[in-house]
This record gives structure tokens, sequence and C-alpha cells, in this order.
């Protein structure tokens, strides 16, 4: 089992950045990838970006250039650092982690004003 808790969504104008922070807890050692999910309202939960275990990142085209992943050598802090932020990025963020099953934090709010 693996717990994901988010933390750093809120209310930032656009131009702005915010940095999430996810903390994993439970195997730990058991995660293969990590990464960011975010679900718009009236729409389905998309793919921002993910690390694998490896160290690849693979990033959304909608976010390329403006969105940075990190995470501590444990894999645990995971962290996304949001630069020049859109209204369209507003939305639930959702940590997620891949053991032999997908695991998700309960999500943080980003809304981003015009």
């Amino acid at each position: 089992q693996v717990q994901l808790v988010e933390s750093g969504g809120g209310l930032v104008q656009a131009g702005g950045s915010l940095r999430l922070s996810c903390v994993a807890s439970g195997s730990i050692s058991d995660i293969n990838n990590m990464g960011w999910w975010r679900q718009a309202p009236g729409k389905q939960r998309e793919f921002v970006v993910r690390i694998t275990k490896g160290g690849s990142v693979n990033y959304a085209d909608s976010v390329k250039g403006r969105f940075t992943i990190s995470r501590d050598n444990a894999r645990t802090p995971l962290y996304l650092q949001m630069n020049s932020l859109k209204p369209e990025d507003t939305a639930v963020y959702y940590c997620g982690a891949m053991t032999y099953k997908m695991y998700w934090g309960q999500g943080t709010q980003v809304t981003v004003s015009s």
C-alpha cells in the first residue's frame, strides 16, 4: 500500500507560479513511476508529467517549458513547479504512484485567474 498526500495548490493570477508537493508513505520501495495528473471541471483526468524510477521524465505538450517535476532521492517528496500559469491550467491536481497498481492522492485545487 502507498499513501499520497498533495499540498501547495491555491489561487494565482495568470502568469504566476505555484509549487505542488506530494509526500508518499507506505511501500515506497515498490513505486516504479510517479507523476501528476489533473482534472478540470466537466473533463476527464489528464496526464501532466511522469518520472520513472530511473529518472526519465515525460511532459504533456500543454505544459512543456512551463512545468518542472522533481523529487528527492528517496522518491518522496515529489514536486511540481508550475510557472507561467494560464487559466486553462485550472484543475484539481493529483499525485499518482504506480506499483503493481495505481495509487492516487486526494488532489489539490489549482485555480488560475485571468
